[in-house]
């Protein structure tokens, strides 16, 4: 990265706006970037705050079409922040707030997932977080608003995610749930804070958790009633929702005959490999050899946040002298055991200012403590490095180049897909050459294959792949249980998520096979000069951007 200052420009004038405009009107996003002010507000959850929103996309797609290109910098930032304000101004007139409702991102969790990243080093943090526990009514009041604006027009959310999700919020708001809680630990340096902070953190948490009891009987009794029978989004919903995941518009009756083929490669090579760790034997066989070597085992989640940790910094380490130039703030990787138990591992990026640092969180659900370091070794390369942290970390430490939108921008497609290319390439570059780690990396890639063909099956009501009629939930379970080693628990949920959240799971796999389609294309151009290292670099310095801007930027 070039540590010489460039010059802002019309157009980064015009980026900057919009991330104060978006902090301003959701100071969530704040907390996110790590911004000083307005910690203890929400954004307004309502009506009237997602037309405040629209109106603010129209604004800045203006200013954005009048301001000067000066240089090729701003020649990426206008075409991708024009591709994100024409989305959010489609997503509105579609009306796809007025349903946003599902098991994993939405509202429903939104409100709640801000105190994870909300910092608690200091007493006046602590007073940020009673403030932001009173104020979770008033945004649990606006979301309920928007829901039932929903539901009158016909826009509601399908039955099954709504009993989900009030399910999810009725354990949030139970007695013993994370707002009760969440004083427990209100602690400085070992110290506990003040009595009277902590009385007002106490009264603020049984105020949030009121509010998230109001909303699972708002769920409960009143939108369930409206609720949509069927799972399936429609063909012009999902190509809206796949169009805003990827960055990028591709052809999905192709893409689900791809996927078909992908899951078929998939399962070819996990085949392979199962034969070399049980002689002659197949996958389910190799997995009960794996899950049965003690050696391969952690107990207890002390244990298996020391191991990511350590894997994660040995990665960072070997990775670093050789395959790329990362900046030392970026080598700051934390590996925590999340406060919820959903059974999710995830990541968050570092604040704009690398006060906060990157984290890698394991969600583990409730009675779990047993571990299988070949299933998840993957995993944490795919969330760590080379995979989020190294995406986000160098696009957050290049201010000398990239404005706060370029630096914070996050496209799924473009995010998981170089994750899911990431998890390839420590394979191509000897991070896993256990057969066992190799396994558990293709049990991870031939899932996200299947998560293709159900996404799109589902969605778009296509013939089921063993021919007997079109996809439907019951289907999807039965399919997901045959490509997936996860506990039945889990697969539900997972299953849950896609039917609730069309177009995202697919973009891992779509956006992995768009980083390897621009990479083999540059390597066929340039022949013996092709340099990988310096693809990596120049891709990831132009922080995250839609494929399709990708794609435009690094082929010409």
């Amino acid at each position: 990265m070039s540590g010489i200052p460039r010059e802002p420009t019309p157009i980064d004038a015009v980026a900057e706006e919009w991330v104060d405009t978006v902090v301003e009107l959701s100071p969530e996003y704040g907390v996110w970037l790590g911004r000083p002010g307005r910690e203890g507000e929400y954004g307004d959850y309502s009506p009237d705050g997602h037309a405040q929103r629209d109106a603010a996309a129209r604004r800045t797609r203006a200013a954005l079409l009048d301001a000067v290109v000066v240089d090729a910098v701003d020649e990426v930032t206008r075409r991708d922040l024009l591709r994100e304000l024409d989305l959010a101004i489609d997503d509105y007139d579609a009306g796809t707030f007025r349903h946003q409702l599902n098991v994993i991102a939405s509202p429903a969790q939104d409100i709640r997932e801000v105190f994870d990243l909300m910092p608690t080093d200091r007493e006046d943090q602590w007073e940020h977080i009673a403030q932001r526990l009173a104020a979770v009514d008033a945004a649990v009041d606006g979301y309920i608003a928007t829901l039932r604006s929903g539901a009158e027009r016909g826009q509601a959310p399908a039955r099954r995610q709504v009993r989900e999700v009030a399910a999810q919020v009725r354990a949030v708001a139970a007695p013993d749930g994370f707002f009760a809680t969440l004083s427990s630990g209100a602690e400085v340096g070992g110290v506990p804070v003040a009595d009277s902070l902590r009385r007002d953190l106490e009264a603020g948490g049984m105020l949030a958790a009121r509010a998230y009891a109001k909303l699972a009987d708002y769920l409960e009794t009143d939108l369930i009633l409206s609720a949509r029978e069927q799972d399936a989004a429609g063909r012009e919903a999902y190509a809206l929702a796949s169009r805003g995941f990827l960055g990028a518009e591709v052809d999905l009756d192709e893409t689900y005959e791809w996927g078909l083929e992908e899951l078929a490669r998939d399962t070819r090579e996990q085949e392979d490999i199962a034969r070399r760790i049980v002689d002659g034997g197949g996958v389910q066989e190799a997995i009960a050899h794996l899950n049965a070597d003690r050696s391969r085992k952690l107990h207890g989640t002390d244990a298996l946040r020391d191991w990511m940790q350590d894997l994660s910094d040995r990665a960072i380490e070997g990775l670093g002298r050789t395959e790329f130039d990362i900046p030392a703030q970026v080598r700051a990787l934390e590996c925590r055991i999340a406060p919820t138990q959903t059974g999710g591992i995830y990541y968050s990026p570092p604040s704009d200012d690398f006060s906060r640092p990157g984290r890698m969180w394991w969600s583990v659900p409730e009675g779990v403590t047993e571990f299988d370091t070949w299933i998840e070794t993957t995993t944490v390369y795919h969330e760590g490095v080379p995979g989020h942290h190294l995406q986000n970390g160098i696009a957050i430490a290049n201010r000398a180049q990239l404005n706060s939108w370029r630096r914070g921008n996050f496209v799924s497609g473009h995010g998981e897909g170089w994750a899911l290319y990431a998890e390839r390439l420590m394979d191509e570059l000897g991070y896993l050459d256990d057969p066992a780690d190799r396994l558990g990396m293709l049990d991870g890639q031939r899932t996200r294959s299947a998560r293709v063909v159900l996404d799109i099956g589902v969605h778009l009501g296509k013939r089921r792949p063993d021919g007997g009629g079109v996809w439907d939930a019951e289907y999807a379970l039965e399919f997901m249980r045959a490509n997936a080693n996860m506990d039945d628990a889990f697969i539900r949920f997972e299953v849950d998520r896609y039917l609730g959240w069309p177009g995202q799971a697919p973009s891992y796999k779509i956006g992995q096979r768009i980083w390897q389609q621009i990479r083999a294309e540059l390597a066929s151009r340039h022949g013996a000069d092709f340099d990988v290292k310096d693809f990596h670099r120049r891709a990831l310095e132009l922080g995250g951007v839609g494929l399709d801007t990708l794609r435009a930027v690094l082929l010409g």
